[in-house]
C-alpha cells in the first residue's frame, strides 16, 4: 500500500532547495514540533536486503501556525534540541519495545 509522504521544501543560504519529509509531529510544553529527515532521491537504494530503508539524519523544528491553514518550520535552540531528541528517541524505542512484545 502506498503512503503519501508529507514533504516540505526549504531553501539554504545559497539558494539550493532541500526537500524534507515530516516523519512525525509531537508536542512538548504546549508547543508543536516536527521530526524531519532529508529526502535524497539520488541515494535511493534498490537492493533487496534493505528495501531502501537506510538511516537518515533527522532534524527537529518548531511548527508555528501562519495564517489559517499554513505552518512554518522554525529551527530550535541547541539546548532545546537536545531535550527534544531525548524525547523522540525514548518514544521511538518505547514503540519498538511494544511492537516486539506483541509478536
Amino acid at each position: 500500500m502506498d503512503e503519501e509522504l508529507d514533504l516540505v521544501v526549504f531553501e539554504d543560504d545559497e539558494g539550493n532547495e532541500i526537500t524534507m519529509e515530516v516523519l512525525d509531529y509531537f508536542f512538548y510544553e504546549g508547543k508543536e514540533y516536527a521530526l524531519l529527515a532529508e529526502v535524497d532521491d539520488d541515494e535511493a537504494c534498490d537492493c533487496e536486503e534493505c528495501d531502501g530503508d537506510h538511516e537518515r539524519d533527522a532534524y527537529i523544528m518548531e511548527v508555528v501556525a501562519v495564517g489559517d491553514d499554513q505552518e512554518e518550520f522554525v529551527p530550535v535552540a541547541e539546548e532545546l534540541a537536545d531535550k527534544l531528541i531525548d524525547i523522540v528517541q525514548n518514544e521511538l524505542y518505547e514503540d519498538d519495545d511494544d511492537s516486539d512484545e506483541e509478536e
